[in-house]
């Protein structure tokens, strides 16, 4: 058990999750307290004291079912699967008889299998729900010793031969014709209850009812999802006996919201992303006033220590200091909103004014070929959500035909905004620099540098791929402070900390 722990400790802390030598120790102490038959208490156990983030139970929950999967010699691969309720390994209906085995004996054929799903997600029966699972992955998932395949092939496979739609099709057709004419079912004595739950318990004879009839399949599909991670769990059981836990888990691992690329995330991905930029924020929020508060120390106050020291017999006990008057930064943002790049410049501007705070002024524009000034949106705007959206939906960003061109937008915006920039102004410009090979107007940004305090570039591309193709970002980076890679929103807080 420990070394199975020590193990799935180690993924999680390649996945990226923060786990400690503390907390390791305190999950080993957890765990010794509970029954290891007890998958769930395990599991709770280990998240209260590893996980620390509710955006990382995803990542916890992956890893988790692979190093803690079935095991012990009753869930061998290959063992025979005796189905409950048959007698030893009798397989029920036409082929009553027949041995429900991978061994010697005559396998299940698939007409038995889709008796006998249609038998469990009718009853709702979770036993041998999970048997029909196991027998259909040894039937129809088609899986070979060593081949580097990931499981949602054999997850397809398996599906496809099921033919679930039909399946529920059936069901709900079967459950319209009890309806209509009152019949008992003889499982509904054995379960307590009609097929169908309780859509179907003590109604009258009729015809089904629109809501019935709803009730009805969402219970069914319920069912079938109840089956589906039944299949999961028996391919992601074989798989780990292949090829070892640790193998299987960096094929499946998935990157944490906060370390998903912006230009490749899909969108289940950006939505998980988007639940992580809010407590992301009030922590950075958080940080960013206590580094205001704490700044280092000005020069040596002598005055004030000698008056002070008059306390002391005029011994200079306490050195004063004297501590600067920082003045809150004024932000000016600038970016590109094309397809490419769509989503890092929505994060970044959710991100600038979800700790607008921080910042004496914000003021935000967005461009394509043309540009378009947008603070008044999220000043009229309840929320930065909101604004975000309505940016997509309102600015007016194209000039020509909606590709990017670095050189236009920027001349523009210097041309109508340039003389308000002033010396307490750090423009951000957000973009990839891909300029579709127009001209680059480069000496923009050495004008912006000459006015504001500091110009940065941050780039959603990874740095091997800058000044590639139709890239000219070292045309403009050599006039800026810095260049900066953001591809996520770790990255992406990093620079925002360095800004302050």
């Amino acid at each position: 058990m420990l070394d199975v722990l020590t193990g799935f400790v180690a993924e999680l802390r390649h996945a990226g999750l923060p786990v400690s030598v503390a907390e390791e120790a305190d999950a080993a102490e957890a765990v010794g307290h509970l029954p290891l038959e007890d998958r769930q208490a395990i599991k709770f156990a280990l998240g209260a004291t590893l996980v620390k983030s509710a955006n990382h139970w995803r990542a916890f929950d992956t890893a988790f079912e692979i190093y803690f999967s079935m095991r012990g010699p009753q869930f061998s691969v290959g063992q025979d699967e005796a189905l409950p309720g048959t007698g030893p390994g009798l397989v029920p209906g036409e082929g009553e008889g027949r041995m429900a085995s991978t061994g010697d004996m005559e396998p299940v054929t698939p007409e038995e299998i889709a008796a006998m799903l249609f038998k469990a997600l009718r009853d709702g029966d979770q036993v041998l729900l999970g048997a029909v699972a196991r027998l259909a992955v040894a039937r129809f998932s088609a899986m070979e010793a060593g081949r580097p395949v990931g499981g949602t092939y054999y997850l397809y496979r398996t599906l496809r031969n099921l033919d679930l739609d039909g399946v529920l099709a059936r069901l709900v057709a079967e459950a319209r014709t009890l309806a209509g004419d009152g019949a008992g079912v003889p499982d509904a004595a054995v379960h307590g209850e009609a097929p169908g739950g309780p859509v179907l318990r003590g109604r009258r004879p009729g015809r089904l009812t629109a809501l019935e009839e709803r009730l009805l399949e969402d219970e069914y599909r319920a069912r079938i999802d109840e089956l589906k991670k039944e299949i999961e769990a028996e391919i992601r059981r074989r798989l780990v006996a292949d090829r070892g836990a640790e193998a299987l888990a960096r094929s499946v691992r998935k990157p944490l919201p906060e370390d998903v690329d912006f230009m490749h995330a899909t969108r289940d991905e950006l939505e998980a992303m988007r639940k992580a930029i809010q407590p992301l924020t009030r922590k950075l929020a958080t940080r960013l006033a206590r580094k205001r508060r704490h700044l280092h120390r000005g020069p040596l106050d002598f005055r004030s220590t000698m008056r002070h020291s008059l306390s002391y017999g005029g011994v200079p006990v306490e050195p004063r200091f004297k501590h600067p008057k920082q003045a809150k930064p004024e932000i000016w943002v600038v970016a590109d909103i094309s397809g490419s790049v769509a989503a890092f410049a929505r994060f970044t501007l959710h991100l600038v004014y979800a700790i607008a705070s921080q910042f004496s002024k914000v003021r935000s524009f967005v461009f394509i070929d043309g540009i378009d000034e947008v603070t008044g949106i999220f000043d009229r705007s309840d929320t930065v959500t909101e604004a975000v959206h309505r940016v997509n939906l309102e600015a007016d960003v194209v000039w020509v035909d909606g590709h990017s061109d670095y050189g236009h937008a920027l001349t523009v915006f210097y041309e109508r905004w340039g003389h308000e920039i002033g010396p307490k102004a750090s423009i951000l410009l957000l973009g990839d620099a891909r300029n579709n090979y127009h001209a680059s107007q480069a000496w923009v940004v050495r004008e912006l540098r000459n006015r504001a305090r500091r110009v940065f570039w941050l780039n959603p591309e990874p740095r091997s791929y800058w000044g590639s193709g139709d890239s000219i970002l070292e045309q403009y980076a050599q006039y800026c402070d810095a260049a900066y890679e953001c591809r996520n929103l770790r990255q992406l807080e990093a620079f925002v900390e360095h800004l302050m």
